[in-house]
């Protein structure tokens, strides 16, 4: 079992509002290079998605849930079929988006739990959970050629020291999709 992070980020690390949808004065930087660098399987999750589980705050479930259920492309039927765990004490309908259940007890000790690989994707506030129980395996990120100076950095000042390799970087459209797992690690676990 692996916890991916999957992320939009600047130059800067900032990972906040890539799409706009919280209203931040300088969102939706990711989608001002348009919706092809964007769209599709860009984090190249593939089969992780066929075997793994989705973990996700209750805010990005509720933008994803009004999104992903109305696309039908090969790319979102995996999105719609992968089980998806919503992080959440206020939120207890989740029929909105197939496939998706409230996770239950502390996150921390969920994901320590798991079986599957466990794909974490926007809810920075459940990365920074997870970072800070040094439970993070792998990073995927998507970075934008955007310097932004403010916003709501994907690894913000604390964090844990970690020692990571680069296991690939190549240009996605606008962006440059680099992999990171921990160091010394055949399989991403490093632990």
């Amino acid at each position: 079992m692996s916890v991916i992070v999957i992320a939009f980020t600047t130059l800067d690390g900032i990972s906040s509002d890539p799409d706009g949808s919280s209203a931040a004065p300088d969102g939706g930087w990711a989608f001002r290079h348009g919706p092809e660098s964007v769209a599709g399987d860009k984090f190249r999750l593939g089969a992780t998605l066929d075997d793994g589980v989705l973990l996700l705050g209750r805010k990005t479930w509720e933008l994803f849930s009004g999104l992903w259920p109305h696309r039908d492309d090969p790319f979102s039927r995996r999105m719609n079929a992968v089980p998806k765990l919503v992080a959440t004490s206020t939120l207890a309908d989740t029929s909105a988006w197939q496939n998706s259940s409230v996770l239950e007890g502390d996150l921390v000790d969920a994901v320590k739990r798991e079986g599957r690989d466990v794909v974490v994707t926007g809810s920075l506030s459940v990365v920074h959970t997870l970072m800070a129980a040094d439970l993070v395996d792998e990073y995927r990120l998507l970075t934008f050629p955007t310097v932004l100076g403010r916003g709501t950095r994907l690894f913000p000042d604390g964090t844990r020291l970690a020692h990571l390799e680069c296991t690939s970087a190549e240009r996605v459209g606008a962006a440059t999709l680099s992999r990171y797992v921990r160091e010394n690690s055949v399989d991403g676990s490093g632990r």
